[in-house]
């Protein structure tokens, strides 16, 4: 285990991003290859690429790409179905999709005492029942509308990305200066959350990127 991990006299908090710090890539592509199959969701990437090159270009944000995937796939579905497809994933596919070298720091973590928190863009529905067999204190991430129990495709609130990741944990913990805070990410909608913390980690669990 790295030697920069320190000991403090605060509550120790680690946040991890998901896609792509625990895991190798990205889940939201698979998830949605298991909730409708592959040709269905390869014929959605077809009908909807206009959007998705605009997303690529940077033309719109990421919450707007994900959301219409989201409406155009899983609108209608019931509640429970939702549950039992994004159960499945938790169980079945994302242990397939984790990286070895970030288990191992979460579990380090997790022998310290320390409090453990997952902040993702990624969606509640799969990352909540995967995250408490994993031991995390708190989920934080990209919720779907739900309306008389029907998936609306429609998000709700915010997207959890870039400063909303801190805006979810500022709303958590409280002031964020009371916490000796680790945070792991790999994209720039980690970056406000990385600088957030006093040790933060990017594309790395070997070495300290930044100390406060």
């Amino acid at each position: 285990m790295s030697k920069t991990l320190r000991q403090s006299t605060q509550p120790v908090v680690a946040a991890f991003d998901f896609d792509g710090t625990l895991t190798r890539k990205d889940s939201f592509l698979p998830f949605l290859a298991r909730a409708v199959g592959q040709l269905q969701l390869r014929r959605a990437m077809v009908v909807l690429s206009p959007m998705l090159m605009r997303f690529a270009l940077g033309k719109i944000p990421n919450w707007q790409a994900k959301q219409t995937l989201i409406t155009y796939l899983l609108r209608g579905w019931t509640e429970e179905k939702l549950t039992e497809v994004a159960q499945s994933f938790a169980r079945e596919n994302i242990p397939l999709l984790l990286r070895p070298e970030a288990v191992e720091r979460l579990r380090w973590h997790q022998k310290q005492g320390h409090q453990l928190i997952l902040i993702s863009a990624s969606l509640e529905a799969y990352l909540i029942p995967w995250a408490q067999t994993m031991g995390f204190t708190k989920v934080l991430a990209t919720q779907l509308e739900i309306e008389d129990g029907v998936v609306t495709g429609r998000l709700l609130g915010k997207n959890c990305y870039g400063p909303e990741k801190v805006e979810r944990l500022k709303g958590f913990l409280g002031d964020l200066s009371g916490y000796c805070l680790y945070a792991y990410g790999d994209t720039k909608g980690d970056r406000e959350l990385i600088a957030a913390a006093k040790y933060g980690y990017y594309r790395t669990f070997e070495e300290l990127v930044k100390t406060y």
